[in-house]
């Protein structure tokens, strides 16, 4: 096709979604190089995540655009070989065992702390905030942490797991708040570090450790933000290890990105750029891992929160980019804008959704009303 075909099928897919090319609104497209219809067309995300990090294309309301592309679907029509070839790699290879298990941690969580630090706020928790009372980020996520350690029924002198610890700040907050000690595994030496640090002087163990490895047992088990990174392939040992862990009373409660739809396949841009090896569980695939395994107690959805989470972390970013430029340039500062900016449309646009599991081994006897 001729770059005026391609252009007139981009403005006719945008105007489907209330977007224009070179238009005044802040979720109009502005081009700024001409071979962006061919890049896309012929690389769908991928190639329209990589043009905006080059340069080739803006939109002051960037998560809005991606609001009005999620919500009218323009985004099935862009298809390609690049997004059949990530969701190939998912289904038949396990990229999460082994070696491949450690490369998140190194792609990602191993940038750097400073980065996480200056974007996450007083805590770093790098998971969604929750709103319900909160009305800024720092409150938020203490809120969640909170919200985590009551469903859990968290009691002095109990042992906690956390699966997926990440700084080790949700440990941190459980042991000062509920008096509990815990063991807390990573698989980013970067974070482990830092958790140690943070949890210095707590009844708090710090692990460089699979998952899979565990085996001992706990009086409670959380894992907030980890099961994105398990893969379709491991959800059930997942839980086969959980259930292992936790005593025959005690509760495991999953937070995690979930879609209700098909399974859903990883995109290629977030796969290259953000986070290697990662998928998002539909409703189906985590019922039929926990079956036989554990009864939910709860499952609780709260994934606008996700939404404000991210614009909360994307406007610190902005906030610390002065002292952050020095480390990263502005092709990173533009992945990063393109990263946080569709997250958050991908919440808002209700694509994706935030839960919270609360799971019993056997069954809470009478009952379990679970905390909000």
């Amino acid at each position: 096709m001729s770059r005026d075909s391609l252009k007139q099928r981009a403005t006719t897919l945008l105007e489907h979604a209330g977007i224009h090319l070179d238009g005044d609104a802040p979720t109009d497209l502005r081009v700024h190089d001409d071979n962006l219809y061919a890049r896309v067309f012929a690389h769908g995300s991928l190639g329209l995540g990589e043009a905006y990090m080059d340069g080739w294309w803006d939109a002051d309301d960037l998560p809005g655009m991606f609001t009005l592309l999620l919500r009218s679907h323009v985004d099935q029509e862009l298809k390609t070989l690049d997004t059949l070839l990530a969701h190939l790699k998912a289904r038949f290879i396990n990229l999460q065992r082994g070696e491949h298990a450690y490369e998140i941690g190194r792609a990602h969580y191993d940038l750097g702390n400073d980065l996480f630090e200056a974007m996450l706020g007083k805590r770093l928790v790098y998971s969604c905030g929750y709103w319900a009372q909160a009305d800024n980020l720092d409150d938020a996520q203490e809120a969640k942490l909170d919200l985590v350690c009551r469903k859990l029924r968290l009691q002095p002198g109990q042992r906690v797991l956390d699966i997926g610890c990440g700084w080790g700040e949700a440990l941190k907050f459980a042991a000062e708040r509920y008096g509990v000690q815990g063991v807390g595994i990573t698989v980013s030496q970067e974070q482990a570090e830092f958790a140690r640090e943070l949890c210095a002087g707590l009844p708090v163990e710090i692990r460089l450790q699979d998952y899979r490895e565990l085996d001992e047992r706990f009086d409670a088990v959380f894992s907030i933000g980890m099961f994105e990174h398990v893969g379709a392939l491991n959800y059930r040992t997942y839980f086969q290890v959980a259930r292992r862990c936790l005593g025959p009373d005690g509760l495991f409660l999953l937070h995690s990105i979930g879609s209700n739809g098909a399974p859903s396949r990883p995109d290629p841009w977030i796969e290259k750029y953000i986070f290697p090896n990662s998928m998002i569980p539909s409703a189906q695939q985590v019922a039929e891992a926990l079956q036989d395994q554990f009864v939910v107690e709860d499952w609780h959805n709260f994934g606008t929160d996700y939404d404000r989470t991210l614009m909360a972390w994307r406007a610190n970013f902005d906030a610390a980019w002065p002292r952050l430029s020095e480390r990263y340039d502005d092709r990173f500062r533009r992945m990063w804008h393109f990263y946080l900016s569709v997250s958050a449309a991908v919440f808002r646009s209700r694509r994706d959704q935030l839960w919270q599991l609360t799971l019993s081994p056997e069954g809470v006897p009478g009952g379990y009303r679970v905390p909000r």
